[in-house]
């Protein structure tokens, strides 16, 4: 039997949230001399040596003790970013300390490169930089690469994450401006991966520069033992992604059909396999295509969570080697549900790709992206029912009847979106666009939390808190994947704008059309009639204009706000504290925003000649699931 309150907490030791969102510009500033510089490194250090090296600080947690750092030095808030910067990396030094250096990555930016005559050519990871001497790049690779670290020249890029997770490499060692290093908090630090970093003396991309030889120290931290372990999320993380991997795959759900896997068919693809195989290779072909398998991930962390956190801590690679194939296709079915739902929906919206590459229906057919869907439906009900033994009848019956309330909802909140943009009343309220956001979002993460909670014990206390801990997340969420809209996606070669072209109901929409008034919002109507002959840029371009006309995205951030204080102040009162903190954990990097949509000038009073040019310029806030 897990409980709330098995674990005594002290008031004192709760993390202090803050949802609020702020401009960071002005807290990006660097001490402008070296002496000032190692000066207050020193302090950081210090500071540093007194942190319980057990649990990684919170950005809020870090940021906290940075103010106090500077108020006790006497120095400006406007340091506040670099001291985040330099105190993290005083922090997980003795953590980088225990990794060889063969296992660490040395992430570099290209902007430290000679602008003109550069002979490197850009590959897929970034810079393909070349040792000709002619920038600090070659000198810091050659000290790295003699060393074993590997080395990528690369700004900011996301597949950093990805190496880190694949299992190459177990820390991050790294240049960059403070621009970046903001951004990769959110996602580095956070999960608990060992990392360092030396700012840029400069956020110009074109004429910057760095103290060298703090670089040269960081990529010298000996290899030693270290006497403690900072808890880290990075062993789950891994075994999530490992589970769609095909070998893994392959052994937790052996395929019924047997057969050729697409990869087999010579390149002819499901032509040249048994048509009776043909859907069971398109479906697993499906589950290993990519995604972040965050479902995957919270079941098992859940899971760990309230069964005393051991997989968070040093030995956690061997606490999850010894989870049973039961635990793990319980996690893999939520992720199953999600690609079916994801093989729909892309019919549904008449989505063109996915993962990069075609979507399904464009590449089978609208008949057989159906049919892939239902079969994955089937194959996520059958990866929990077949345990049934092992996990206890009353366990595995919990857990069905729990994602098959999930299914239907979602299918309940797909339904609506549907029948509004398929209806003739284009009238949409913020209240209606949040329930359905309610119904297709939130159930995913829910029935992730549950089936982790129960595959633990009884959890009746933990239904009520779970509920409303995930329906504000996943509204929150799905608001900020409509903000993501106005950026252009390459990772899902996505148009800006696409909801609005798609007739969706979104929160965007309907705040818009409850503030505009008269023409503006008969104009915003005549948008989205199906009927309209206006070209999708025309659309964009002025839709664009009425909702910052309405101040559209700037409610959608409050709106954002208050979906996340409201899952917090859930995440306060849980216990155990391994829970609370996986939690705050999910707020921060599900809801990572760290841009905003922004007009890059005022588009008010312009024609709309003047406007068009602009359509896709803006950054706007990527959501992290």
């Amino acid at each position: 039997m897990i409980s709330k309150t098995e674990t005594p907490t002290d008031e004192k030791a709760k993390p202090v949230r803050r949802s609020r969102r702020r401009k960071t510009a002005h807290l990006k500033l660097v001490p402008q001399t070296k002496e000032s510089r190692e000066a207050l490194r020193e302090k950081c250090r210090a500071v540093a040596d007194t942190l319980d090296r057990e649990t990684p600080p919170s950005k809020d947690e870090l940021e906290a003790i940075s103010r106090a750092l500077l108020t006790d030095a006497g120095l400006e808030e406007g340091y506040l970013g670099w001291t985040m910067v330099v105190l993290s990396s005083c922090f997980w030094e003795e953590q980088i300390q225990s990794i060889p250096h063969s296992r660490r990555l040395f992430l570099l930016p290209h902007c430290l490169k000679h602008a003109e005559g550069c002979p490197a050519d850009y590959d897929e990871f970034g810079l393909a930089c070349k040792t000709c001497g002619a920038c600090s790049i070659a000198d810091f690779r050659g000290a790295a690469e003699e060393l074993g670290h590997k080395v990528l020249v690369a700004e900011g890029s996301p597949i950093v994450l990805k190496i880190i997770v694949s299992g190459h490499v177990d820390a991050i060692v790294g240049v960059a401006c403070l621009n970046v290093l903001e951004k990769a908090i959110d996602k580095i630090m956070l999960a608990g991966i060992p990392c360092m970093a030396v700012p840029l003396l400069s956020s110009d991309c074109r004429n910057t520069s760095v103290d060298e030889d703090w670089v040269e120290q960081m990529v010298r931290v000996p290899h030693e033992e270290s006497k403690q372990s900072t808890r880290s999320y990075l062993h789950l993380l891994r075994e999530a992604s490992k589970l769609f991997e095909p070998e893994s795959l392959e052994r937790l759900v052996p395929r019924i059909r047997g057969g050729k896997t697409l990869a087999e068919a010579n390149g002819q693809g499901a032509a040249g396999i048994d048509p009776i195989a043909a859907t069971e290779a398109i479906a697993y072909d499906f589950l290993a295509a990519g995604g972040k398998y965050s479902r995957p991930f919270i079941t098992m962390a859940v899971y760990d969570a309230v069964s005393g956190g051991e997989a968070t801590l040093a030995n956690g690679a061997t606490v999850v080697s010894e989870y049973s194939d039961a635990i793990r296709r319980t996690a893999m079915s939520i992720e199953t549900f999600h690609k079916a739902s994801l093989v729909h929906d892309d019919i549904e919206d008449n989505d063109q790709f996915r993962y990069g590459n075609e979507a399904l229906h464009v590449k089978y057919g609208v008949a057989t992206g159906i049919n892939v869907g239902d079969y994955l439906v089937g194959m996520g009900y059958r990866l929990v029912s077949r345990d049934r033994k092992e996990l206890g009848s009353d366990t595995a019956a919990d857990i069905l009847d729990y994602l098959a309330g999930a299914h239907q909802r979602l299918a309940e909140g797909q339904g609506a979106e549907l029948m509004w943009r398929d209806g003739t009343n284009r009238i949409l309220k913020p209240i209606d666009a949040l329930k359905i956001y309610a119904l297709k979002t939130a159930p995913a993460f829910e029935a992730a939390f549950y089936s982790g909670l129960r595959l633990a014990g009884p959890c009746d206390e933990y239904l009520q808190p779970v509920k409303t801990f995930s329906r504000n997340l996943g509204v929150a969420f799905q608001i900020l994947n409509d903000l993501k809209d106005w950026e252009l996606d390459t990772d899902n070669k996505k148009s800006v704008g696409a909801d609005l072209l798609g007739g969706r109901p979104t929160i965007l929409l309907a705040l818009a059309l409850e503030s505009l008034t008269g023409e503006m919002r008969d104009e915003l109507l005549s948008l989205i009639d199906p009927a309209s002959e206006l070209s999708a840029q025309k659309k964009i371009t002025r839709a664009r204009h009425l909702y910052f006309e309405a101040g559209v995205f700037e409610k959608a951030y409050k709106l954002v706000d208050k979906h996340q204080q409201k899952a917090e102040e859930i995440a306060d009162e849980l216990q155990p504290d391994e829970l609370r903190r996986l939690m705050y954990y999910l707020v921060d990097t599900v809801l990572d925003r760290t841009t905003e949509v922004k007009p890059t000038i005022d588009i008010k009073h312009l024609s709309f000649n003047e406007v068009l040019p602009i359509v896709s310029t803006s950054p706007v806030a990527k959501p992290t699931l």
